[in-house]
């Protein structure tokens, strides 16, 4: 059991480190990065209980509105909303790349979790398809949200539209990934990971982009 929750934990935290030792002009503490990382593990369980309660009901049946509604929407907007109470507020929330580690942070939290009780209900095997593909891809739409969210803190005048883009991109982003999963069959991963290619070229852009910004 220590060695499966050790791998289902071990890529989330690879991964906030990498975000997080790439901020050049540091201003987040460790304490609220670790809190927003927290705030996305509890964020697991409303979750699925909405997940579930519309499942239960009969709704969202189809994988277009699953994807994009059940799972894209839902789980997209709750980590939009805490970003937005929790780190968004703050006073260390200065730069546009404080953005992203908070972002990839709270992202990271409903990932990890997520990926513990699937390792716990799969088994090990698992866990290496698992971190290149469910838990690397939350990190990227945290590292999108974050981006979008850093430039409307700072950008006053572009506010309306970088909030905009904070929560529309990852919600879509989401959507076409479960879409593919839902829609693909066996041959899921022609599609997957080439798209997963196109994330994390968008992500390191936008990572690029918010240091050339913050200088």
């Amino acid at each position: 059991m220590f060695a499966l929750i050790t791998a289902a934990i071990a890529p989330g935290m690879a991964l906030l480190s990498y975000f997080y030792l790439r901020n050049h002009y540091s201003t987040n503490t460790i304490a609220l990065v670790f809190r927003t990382f927290l705030i996305g593990v509890l964020l697991v369980f409303p979750v699925m209980v909405l997940q579930y309660a519309f499942t239960a009901e009969g709704y969202f049946t189809h994988p277009f509105t699953q994807a994009f509604f059940l799972y894209g929407f839902v789980e997209e907007f709750f980590k939009w909303f805490l970003l937005w109470i929790f780190a968004y507020q703050h006073a260390t929330f200065a730069r546009r790349y404080d953005g992203i580690v908070y972002g990839a942070s709270l992202s990271l939290g409903f990932a990890t979790l997520e990926n513990v009780f699937y390792l716990v209900a799969n088994g090990l095997e698992t866990a290496f398809g698992r971190a290149l593909l469910p838990v690397s891809s939350h990190a990227l739409y945290g590292v999108i949200m974050g981006y979008y969210l850093g430039r409307a803190k700072v950008e006053e005048e572009n506010r309306v539209k970088h909030l905009t883009m904070s929560l529309s991109l990852p919600i879509i982003l989401h959507g076409v990934y479960d879409f593919i999963l839902l829609s693909f069959g066996i041959y899921f991963l022609v599609a997957l990971i080439p798209f997963m290619f196109f994330l994390w070229w968008v992500a390191l852009k936008k990572v690029k982009r918010a240091h050339q910004l913050d200088v």
